[in-house]
């Protein structure tokens, strides 16, 4: 047992390097505030430094992709361990690079535009990996984004996305900030009839404009550059309407663009990586085939 914890926690320890994603003083969107993160029962009500945990494999096992993890919490905290790092540590067992995000929540007083701050934090994400893809083993053309709950939207508006939100006048602004691939777990995704009412509040504030729901309903933006896409949901989801992953799918669907919508019989919100209702159990081995069979990975390390 001795041996057991000693392991993990050497794994930590090696894992979570933070990576601050910008420089200091070129925060986009900032008031130049001083404020610090606040952490409460492994949920992070602010993000003073946005940045991101940094998770690898070992180099046998590297299969050259990588994903971005956005944790939910309603645009209001980020549940960074249980849809942050617990996803992290599997992504590593199929040999991909994770990097757990702490983006800006809107609800900060530091921001100038509340609505443009996680957005912009996950392309920034997606610039800064592909920058360094080379020296951490992955390939250019195989970097994701996954997201779940509200995390889940984060992540269809990083995919979805017409413009870049994040040129600071560095070597970065030249780096694409389009995902290769998204994974989605139980995600919000209309702002309109299916909103997930508290996201929808803490993203764009108490009365946003027709024009602003619409700009931030990401199911409205698929087009044929729109990579493609995993979906896992419950039917019994009643914190965030199935509908929503409907939606998206279908946006997906009539854009061509190759990908699948599992919808299980049980799970509620916020589908967990383990212990889940029934076959609900098996997103995780669905997820690992469906990135086999779009070869986002290979089947196999050549080692």
């Amino acid at each position: 047992m001795m041996c057991f914890f000693l392991l993990v926690f050497s794994f930590l320890a090696k894992a979570q390097d933070f990576i601050p994603l910008y420089p200091e003083g070129k925060i986009p969107n900032s008031k130049g505030l001083k404020r610090k993160d606040s952490i409460v029962n492994e949920r992070i009500y602010r993000v003073a430094t946005p940045g991101m945990y940094a998770f690898f494999p070992s180099k046998q096992e590297n299969k050259g992709a990588a994903v971005v993890i956005c944790p939910g919490g309603g645009y209001e905290r980020l549940a960074y361990v249980i849809s942050g790092i617990q996803l992290a540590k599997w992504f590593n067992i199929l040999g991909i690079s994770a990097f757990v995000l702490n983006y800006r929540l809107p609800n900060d007083v530091d921001l100038v535009h509340r609505e443009q701050a996680p957005l912009q934090d996950a392309q920034r994400a997606i610039k800064y990996i592909r920058n360094n893809a080379v020296n951490w083993g992955i390939r250019p053309d195989k970097i994701g984004i996954q997201g779940s709950s509200a995390g889940g939207h984060l992540a269809c508006l990083a995919g979805t996305a017409a413009s870049d939100l994040v040129k600071i006048g560095d070597p970065l602004d030249s780096v694409s900030y389009r995902p290769n691939f998204m994974i989605l777990v139980s995600p919000v995704v209309d702002m309109d009839k299916y909103a997930h009412k508290g996201s929808r509040k803490n993203l764009l504030g108490e009365q946003p404009s027709p024009q602003m729901i619409n700009r931030y309903s990401p199911q409205l933006h698929v087009n044929k550059d729109t990579p493609i896409c995993f979906i896992a949901d419950a039917f019994n989801d009643n914190a965030v309407d199935p509908h929503n992953s409907l939606l998206f799918f279908q946006a997906l669907l009539e854009n061509q663009i190759q990908s699948c919508l599992h919808v299980f019989p049980q799970g509620g919100h916020a589908i967990a990586l383990r212990n889940n209702p029934g076959s609900t159990e098996l997103w995780t081995t669905l997820c690992e085939k469906w990135m086999v069979e779009m070869s986002i990975i290979p089947l196999s390390v050549n080692k």
